[in-house]
């Protein structure tokens, strides 16, 4: 009889070290969550079976989050194949399969309150409830003009260049959504904002002194990156690769010249919130992508980013 009840008690106390593992991991998953931002090119329809491409890459990802630009009407498809909740950026009576559409939110969570700009085109977003914490999520788009493939070789000083940046569409935009970016940044100590797609635009952190042999000798602040960075918003990508050489993010190239980008990103704020880690992934337009040893056509003609986040 005694020897019955050590028995027991030592099966209990395995068992009880059993629930305390797996609270342990479940925590520790619950903990963290995962954002893609991906402009999926023209509802990814350039390709055969495009959107179903779109779904296998989500799936091979498996982010919790999804800030895609260029939906063009692909919107529902995508997201009923993945099951998530789905987000168009625009106005609430427009219908969610519109082709015209640019911008939308996908999310394994629940989804909360709108947050509505008056520039849809170019930037929206929602709440997304993560194991019951709120957080802002913000997709984007900025307009790629103006643009040159090496604009170290256009014979500017690092003054001439940061005007010539200010020069067409992409800084205005930038300047129209501003007051947003402001406000809901200053928000950020209570209910954290992560911000991302295709902003079109070259990074400051990647015109450093490190890789300055690269672009002329140049070091240029570039202000649509520096801006942002003067929010208080974290680029994610160069916060857990902060070495451009080794890293160099790559989210837009092409094989006929010398054009390969670091243009599509994930920023975030917030004192609740940080990045552990963040990954580019770049295949060309109708070619393979190789992910998780299985290879996929590309339906884009731009690369995505995926950031893990962790909850503090």
């Amino acid at each position: 009889m005694i020897l019955y009840f050590i028995n027991l008690m030592r099966k209990r106390n395995l068992f009880c070290v059993y629930l305390i593992l797996l609270s342990t991991s479940i925590n520790a998953q619950t903990n963290t969550f995962k954002v893609m931002a991906w402009n999926i090119l023209h509802g990814a329809n350039d390709i055969k079976n495009g959107k179903e491409n779109v779904v296998k890459i989500i799936k091979e990802i498996d982010p919790d989050v999804v800030l895609m630009v260029e939906t063009y009407g692909s919107g529902p498809f995508i997201a009923n194949s993945l099951g998530y909740n789905f987000h168009l950026i625009t106005s609430e009576e427009t219908a969610l399969d519109d082709p015209s559409i640019n911008l939308s939110i996908y999310s394994k969570h629940p989804l909360g309150m709108r947050i509505d700009t008056k520039y849809p085109f170019y930037l929206g977003g929602i709440e997304i409830l993560i194991n019951g914490k709120k957080i802002r999520f913000f997709s984007n788009w900025f307009h790629y003009l103006p643009w040159n493939d090496e604009p170290e070789k256009m014979g500017k000083s690092v003054e001439e260049l940061l005007e010539w940046e200010k020069s067409e569409h992409k800084y205005n935009m930038i300047q129209k959504v501003l007051p947003y970016l402001k406000k809901y940044g200053a928000e950020t100590d209570s209910i954290p904002m992560i911000f991302g797609g295709d902003m079109n635009t070259l990074s400051h952190k990647d015109w450093g002194n490190k890789t300055k042999k690269l672009h002329n000798n140049l070091v240029v602040p570039w202000n649509s990156t520096k801006i942002l960075e003067n929010l208080g918003l974290i680029d994610s990508y160069r916060k857990e690769n902060p070495n451009p050489i080794t890293h160099p993010g790559i989210t837009w190239d092409n094989k006929k010249r010398n054009d390969s980008h670091r243009i599509d990103y994930i920023f975030y704020k917030g004192k609740s919130i940080k990045s552990t880690n963040s990954k580019s992934y770049m295949s060309f337009l109708n070619e393979p992508l190789f992910i998780n040893g299985k290879e996929i056509i590309y339906p884009s003609d731009h690369g995505f980013v995926v950031t893990t986040f962790k909850f503090r």
